[in-house]
């Protein structure tokens, strides 16, 4: 697609469609519920039509379970290539269930300032309390902001607007699911987009070759009275790096310690509080399983990502090729 100039002079806006419950109807009486295409996503709201020049885009229609790393660096390569050609703003719609981790691939994988804000929706179309066409347009008038340039990926749901290195799914099917820690940066209401907040800087951004076979890093979480088994098998899986969710502020329990320094030997591991909120420490604690004999013995801080967020950064460094040395170094930069 290579936009033209707008005569009204309303920012263009491209509107990508990758499937999920925002273009997904409430089932029919006969059992059909044929998939909404975003040009019906666009057309069933006629106010689009005052805040953007609005181009859809069918990039695909799968629920986001489905999705893949490869088809986000796809779509990175799209905003890219759109960029250059002059458009606005990306809009891009996709289901909840992933849309914290994909959203942040996209955040990692798209370089440049041009808006680009991931939306979805909790509610089928047609369904009582339906999200979808109010999460759109507060999207579209997201990325249509001049507040909005050079922010990164943003998330906009429910009329609040997050960072999407921050943002997390906290509810299963509430409107409201998404919430971001230390919080959302700005807010939409009614045809105003208020942006009250600015990060100091962007997450690390990665250029991934076409055709690349995506790292496999596994994420582990540490649980009460668990053994080593299954991080054992982590050795023999073939994964590049592990991401271990680890106790509060960076702890696992001594026994795991002999296996943590054999995957140390053998690939990156990076720990991330299973919390998902509050950076790890670092000099609190020194003893066997603290953060700091962690830290010692060569494991990675994730700093202040949680585990599914520590994962798709890591999954971005190896798949980039980036030198191992900078890792630690990505992860602050990430955090903020």
């Amino acid at each position: 697609m290579t936009p033209q100039a707008d005569p009204s002079g309303l920012p263009r806006i491209a509107v990508l469609s990758l499937g999920g419950t925002i273009t997904t109807p409430a089932e029919r009486p006969d059992g059909a519920r044929p998939p909404l295409t975003a040009a019906d996503l666009v057309s069933a709201i006629p106010e689009l039509a005052t805040v953007a020049d609005v181009r859809p885009v069918v990039a695909g229609a799968r629920m986001s379970a489905d999705l893949r790393a490869t088809d986000i660096a796809e779509v990175a390569r799209w905003i890219d290539g759109a960029r250059r050609d002059g458009i606005d703003g990306v809009v891009v719609t996709q289901g909840t269930d992933t849309l914290e981790e994909s959203a942040y691939l996209l955040d990692l994988l798209s370089p440049g300032d041009t808006p680009v804000v991931v939306t979805g929706a909790m509610r089928n179309p047609g369904r009582p309390g339906s999200d979808g066409q109010a999460n759109l347009l507060a999207a579209v008038r997201t990325a249509a902001h001049p507040g909005a340039v050079g922010l990164g990926v943003l998330v906009v749901l429910d009329d609040v607007v997050h960072l999407a290195r921050a943002v997390r799914k906290t509810h299963t099917t509430a409107t409201g699911a998404f919430v971001s820690t230390p919080g959302p940066i700005g807010s939409v209401v009614e045809d105003r987009v208020r942006l009250g907040l600015r990060p100091t800087r962007r997450s690390p951004v990665y250029v991934w070759p076409e055709q690349v076979r995506p790292a496999a890093v596994p994420l582990v979480q540490h649980c009460f009275d668990d053994d080593d088994r299954l991080l054992r098998s982590v050795g023999d899986s073939g994964a590049d790096g592990l991401v271990l969710a680890v106790l509060g502020a960076g702890h696992v329990g001594a026994r795991l310690l002999p296996v943590i320094d054999d995957l140390v030997a053998r690939m990156p591991v990076v720990m991330a509080s299973r919390t998902g909120s509050g950076d790890l420490n670092r000099i609190s604690a020194g003893y066997p399983g603290s953060e700091r004999d962690l830290l010692g013995r060569g494991v990675v801080s994730a700093g202040a990502l949680d585990p599914l967020k520590a994962r798709i950064l890591l999954m971005s460094h190896l798949t980039a090729g980036a030198p191992l040395p900078t890792l630690a170094a990505a992860y602050e930069q990430a955090s903020g």
